[in-house]
């Protein structure tokens, strides 16, 4: 079936990975490789992380919450202090990406996100111009459902009125890819923008960078 839409994920595709801020926080804070990670891991449907996303709790009471998960596994972190990482820097290639895709389909972007403990806050400047250019967005926050729920892939593909066989999604970890493949959607996983851009250009068959 011929191409029609591309979807994509924000962090760590669009942007660098939160994933590389949380590596430099555990080396500056003497915490184990990986320990953030496998905090996130317990209980992935319903830990803070997961509630947070679908806006099932506040800031605070993540904050509260991953404390206790990460205590319990040895070393406390404020969960205020794991959200502060979160906002890694844009990658110009994938923008430009976006623009020329835009020429020529269909593009939405879904992004597991949580609500800012100051709504009143402007967003970053440049996040808010990327995400004026996806004909849809989905934000798990106010979605109340996140990646990997297959739910929000039927969301995106019926807003952008495309069937899934027509899409092609890019995501930096395997566990969202499989629901978007397992519907009929080609899938990325998201290694770096290189990479990435060199398999959806084999999909899609025109340039995407300068």
């Amino acid at each position: 079936m011929t191409i029609e839409a591309v979807i994509w994920d924000f962090g760590g595709v669009i942007s660098d990975s939160p994933f590389d801020a949380f590596m430099r926080y555990e080396r500056e804070s003497g915490l184990p490789e990986g320990f953030l990670r496998s905090v996130n891991a317990r209980n992935p449907l319903d830990n803070a992380w997961a509630r947070i996303e679908r806006s099932a709790c506040t800031a605070s009471e993540f904050d509260e919450l991953f404390a206790a998960e990460s205590a319990a596994l040895g070393h406390e972190v404020r969960g205020a202090e794991v959200l502060a990482l979160l906002d890694g820097a844009v990658r110009p290639e994938m923008v430009e990406a976006l623009r020329r895709l835009r020429e020529r389909m269909k593009i939405g972007c879904i992004t597991n996100n949580f609500l800012r403990a100051d709504p009143g806050a402007p967003p970053m400047s440049d996040k808010a111009a990327i995400m004026g250019l996806f004909h849809h967005v989905i934000e798990s926050a106010k979605a109340g459902v996140r990646k990997p729920d297959p739910r929000i892939y039927r969301m995106m593909t019926e807003a952008l009125g495309v069937e899934p066989q027509a899409c092609v999604y890019l995501d930096d970890l395997g566990i969202n890819l499989k629901p978007a493949r397992e519907m009929g959607m080609r899938t990325i996983k998201v290694a770096s923008a290189a990479q990435a851009l060199e398999e959806l250009e084999a999909i899609v068959g025109f340039p995407l960078r300068g």
